[in-house]
C-alpha cells in the first residue's frame, strides 16, 4: 500500500516478486533462484538481502499490517478537527480499499502463510492487526453511536472479509476496471456498516 513515487530499493522489488510468486505456487513451491531470476540477480544473491525466504515472508506480512495501521493512524490525525465521521470512515475505508486491490498477493499470503511464521513474528502480525481493528471501531461506532463495540467490531471484521476478497475477483485483468471497482467496495462496505447500525426490524 505504498503512495511512494520513486523507484523501488532492490529489497522492494525482491520482496514484490516474492509475494507474487508466493501467492501463485505456494511458499514452499518456489525456489530463491526463482525470485532471484524475476529481478535479475542470481539466487545466491539474494542472501545479500535477505537471510532466506522465510525472512522475506516474515517481512511482507509484518510490514503490510503495520502499513496499515500506520495508513490508517494518518488518516485519522489529518481528519482531526477538519472532518466529520462520516469522511473519516470514506477515508478509512479508501485506505484499505488501495491496499485490497493493490497488494493482492499479500492477501493470499496471509490466508495461506501465516502459520508459517516464527510465534515472535506471527504474534507481531496479530497484535498489529488488533490495533487497526480497534481504529476502525471508534470511528464506525461514532457514524452509528446506537451500535454496540463487539458488534461494531464484528461488522469491522466483515468489511474486512468483503474487502479482502479481491484476490477471488478473476485476474487484475478481468474486472471491470480499479476507479469501478474502489466505487464498488466503497458502497458495498458503506453499506454492509449502515445496515448494521440500523435498529432491527428498521
Amino acid at each position: 500500500m505504498a503512495t511512494r513515487t520513486d523507484a523501488p530499493t532492490r529489497r522492494e522489488q525482491i520482496l514484490k516478486e516474492a509475494a507474487r510468486l508466493f501467492a501463485e505456487r505456494g511458499f514452499h513451491g518456489v525456489g530463491v533462484d526463482e525470485i532471484g531470476a524475476a529481478v535479475g540477480i542470481s539466487g545466491p544473491g539474494l542472501y545479500r538481502h535477505f537471510a532466506g525466504k522465510d525472512a522475506m515472508l516474515a517481512e511482507l506480512l509484518v510490514g503490510i499490517s503495520g502499513q496499515l495501521l500506520t495508513g490508517a493512524k494518518r488518516r485519522l490525525a489529518e481528519a482531526d478537527g477538519v472532518a466529520g465521521p462520516e469522511a473519516v470512515l470514506d477515508s478509512l475505508i479508501e485506505g484499505h480499499i488501495d491496499f485490497a486491490l493493490d497488494d493482492r498477493p499479500l492477501i493470499t499470503l496471509h490466508d495461506r502463510e501465516l502459520d508459517r511464521l516464527r510465534d515472535s513474528d506471527r504474534k507481531l502480525v496479530r497484535q498489529l492487526q488488533r490495533q487497526y481493528v480497534e481504529l476502525w471501531v471508534e470511528v464506525v461506532r461514532r457514524v452509528h453511536p446506537d451500535l454496540g463495540e463487539p458488534a461494531a467490531r464484528s461488522a469491522v471484521h466483515s468489511v474486512f472479509g468483503l474487502l479482502n476478497s479481491t484476490p477471488h475477483l478473476g485476474r487484475a485483468g478481468a474486472l471491470p476496471g480499479r476507479g469501478d471497482t474502489a466505487e464498488l467496495l466503497h458502497r458495498m462496505a458503506r453499506g454492509a456498516f449502515a445496515s448494521a447500525g440500523s435498529p432491527a426490524g428498521g
